[in-house]
């Protein structure tokens, strides 16, 4: 299947639980449990749209102008959002990955991020795919190669499936205090305010109904093992779940109106990220890796 627009396909299972992890840009396409989708696929034959799956790395979301400050020197990457006029979600979503380990319920990718234009520094990065009792856990590690400090964010982008309906048709909870609130042009950050009487207060299961969302949720309450959760409960009874550890303190929603009209609203983007929108250039949240320095992340999906 190395001729498949997302490059070779990788089958992982556990039970009753398949799988598939692809080569171009290294994401998940598909995970179902049974006959029951927990993230809205892509088929097979087209490219991946929508970031559906895909890690988003040296940084999630937007960077306004493609234009950041590291260490006194400002660099300048290509505007990936051209009609924004933004760099957006990282720069390994059309690279080639290579499977670097793999079992029958495990696989891990793996890349070399070489210095280019705007992003000179040396980056490897692995994640590693596993299904096991409790869903899928995707936990992302990565390491400065290079011999100078390198800014760093994450983030990925699985769509939580809703099975056969739309959206608009399921519940939603989200236990977030605070939405970070963007401009209408850009979607780059404005300010943060609380979620209380407003729209986008899904701290309660509540019906998605037709709200729009694309945008960044924080201040995420975590349970006992120091996880945020979201939900996504279906018209047959059962909730697609996506959780974050605690290296991820922002989780955001987008419910797919700007894709291709048959692909809208049949699946919620629901994004782990290390850092806000346009942390390359405010520093917030951003990471700074040194040299031989790693750093890992974790989040997972699961249906009840």
């Amino acid at each position: 299947m190395d001729t498949c627009p997302s490059g070779r396909q990788v089958e992982i299972t556990y039970n009753d639980q398949r799988a598939t992890v692809v080569e171009v840009g290294g994401g998940i396409r598909r995970y179902e449990v049974g006959d029951r989708s927990v993230r809205d696929p892509y088929p097979i034959d087209t490219m991946c749209d929508g970031a559906h799956g895909a890690p988003l790395i040296p940084w999630p979301n937007r960077l306004a102008d493609g234009r950041y400050r590291f260490d006194g020197v400002q660099y300048q990457l290509a505007l990936t959002e051209p009609e924004k006029h933004n760099a957006i979600h990282g720069l390994l979503r059309w690279r080639a990955w290579q499977v670097m380990r793999t079992s029958a319920a495990a696989v891990t990718m793996g890349v070399r991020l070489h210095a280019m234009p705007g992003y000179p520094f040396l980056l490897d990065v692995e994640v590693d795919y596993t299904l096991g009792p409790d869903g899928l856990t995707v936990t992302t590690t990565a390491t400065n190669a290079g011999v100078r400090p390198c800014p760093y964010g994450a983030g990925q982008h699985p769509y939580l499936s809703p099975g056969v309906d739309l959206i608009d048709e399921c519940t939603l909870q989200l236990e977030a205090g605070a939405r970070i609130v963007t401009d209408d042009d850009r979607q780059l950050p404005t300010g943060v305010e609380a979620v209380d009487q407003t729209t986008y207060d899904f701290r309660e299961s509540r019906l998605l109904g037709p709200t729009t969302l694309d945008f960044a949720f924080t201040d995420l309450a975590r349970d006992a093992n120091g996880r945020a959760w979201a939900r996504l409960g279906g018209t047959d009874g059962r909730q697609a779940e996506l959780w974050v550890d605690e290296s991820y303190p922002i989780i955001e929603l987008y419910t797919g109106d700007t894709l291709a009209p048959e692909r809208r609203r049949k699946g919620l983007g629901t994004e782990p990220m290390t850092c806000p929108p346009n942390a390359f250039a405010s520093g917030d949240g951003l990471t700074r890796l040194e040299p031989g320095q790693s750093v890992s992340t974790a989040w997972g999906a699961r249906l009840t």
